[in-house]
């Protein structure tokens, strides 16, 4: 049966249209990748909406029970792991007021990762971003009026901390700000403005563990996309995992369901992967290793340096993500890229 000129016309016309935006997807490098991640926010407990990113970025990668985004490459064994977190310290709606104006809890946080006092003072005046079921609603948290308080003795000098905080998303009352979708324990985060600058800095809250994802995505992506590119031996498990400040969560279901594993490898910013080796090593030489913490092997790290340490202007160089991402790729391949 032919096929008739009008719709040979059009799936010629429907080919053409896909193609630059499929060959746009292929072409994504570590850099590209980094400033996109660092644009996302993944509050622990609220990193679906990352989660569905990368399911779409990395063919035959799935959800797993935790909601991890996991891929496996090969077969038999050795098995290995290459792992990134996902989650970030960050805030929730702890209350809607009657006058419209939301109040602030801080999300849960790692050792690594718990917010000294500049954490919470770099959101005062900041403009913020609620994430509902609805979508995002921007908001600012307000400032302390220097001109009302000016001379006043009782208005406390202490710094500024998240029980200061008081959130402006336009409403003049709860149930306008209920309208708008907002609710108690939606994640709220300083709006996120990646910003690249100099030779090759980029700079955002979150820089460092964003970029070393996007290392482990783009060597993923290869690995998945390329003949040859894969492992050559055993099975490799790339896991983008949730919820790392709490205890964990994410890595052990992983390690508990597609372990155990020889070895495994964490992508992360400095801290956080120092801070993973050092309850690694602990651990070990307590004695204390228990499943599923014992199927992970032994745990190794590919940090990404960071400056200006969790702060809104967190910096990494986009070129260390580029070298650390070869590295991943050619572990993924044997050829001793994790040394």
């Amino acid at each position: 049966m032919k096929a008739r000129p009008g719709a040979l016309a059009l799936l010629v016309l429907l080919i053409a249209a896909k193609s630059p935006q499929r060959a746009c997807a292929q072409a994504l490098t570590p850099s590209d990748l980094a400033v996109r991640l660092a644009g996302m926010t993944a509050v622990t407990g609220y990193e679906q909406a990352m989660v569905d990113t990368l399911l779409s970025l990395l063919p035959g990668a799935k959800r797993d029970r935790a909601g991890n985004a996991v891929l496996s490459l090969g077969s038999g064994a050795p098995r290995r792991l290459a792992a990134c977190p996902l989650d970030e310290t960050g805030f929730v709606v702890g209350r809607v007021r009657p006058d419209g104006w939301l109040t602030l809890r801080r999300s849960p946080a790692a050792r690594v990762n718990l917010p000294g006092p500049l954490f919470d003072q770099q959101l005062e005046g900041q403009r913020i971003t609620v994430f509902t079921p609805r979508g995002a609603v921007p908001g600012v948290v307000a400032v302390r009026s220097t001109h009302l308080t000016r001379g006043r003795a009782s208005v406390s000098e202490d710094p500024f901390t998240v029980d200061d905080a008081y959130v402006d998303v336009g409403t003049s009352s709860a149930r306008a700000a209920t309208e708008l979708g907002v609710d108690v324990l939606d994640p709220v985060t300083v709006a996120k403005r990646p910003h690249r600058y100099g030779s090759d800095k980029l700079a955002a809250p979150w820089a460092g563990r964003r970029a070393a994802c996007a290392a482990l995505l783009a060597a993923a992506r290869r690995a998945a996309g390329e003949a040859g590119a894969g492992p050559r031996s055993g099975t490799t498990v790339i896991a983008f995992v949730v919820e790392q400040q709490l205890g964990s969560r994410g890595l052990l279901t992983v390690a508990s369901t597609r372990g155990p594993f020889a070895e495994s490898w964490i992508a992360d910013d400095s801290l956080g992967a120092r801070a993973l080796q050092a309850a690694d090593s602990a651990d070990r030489s307590g004695g204390a290793v228990s499943s599923p913490r014992a199927a992970l092997g032994q745990v190794h790290a590919w940090p990404i340096p960071i400056a200006y340490s969790r702060t809104a202007v967190e910096t990494v160089s986009l070129s260390q993500v580029e070298r650390t991402s070869t590295a991943i790729a050619a572990w993924i391949r044997e050829e001793g890229g994790g040394q």
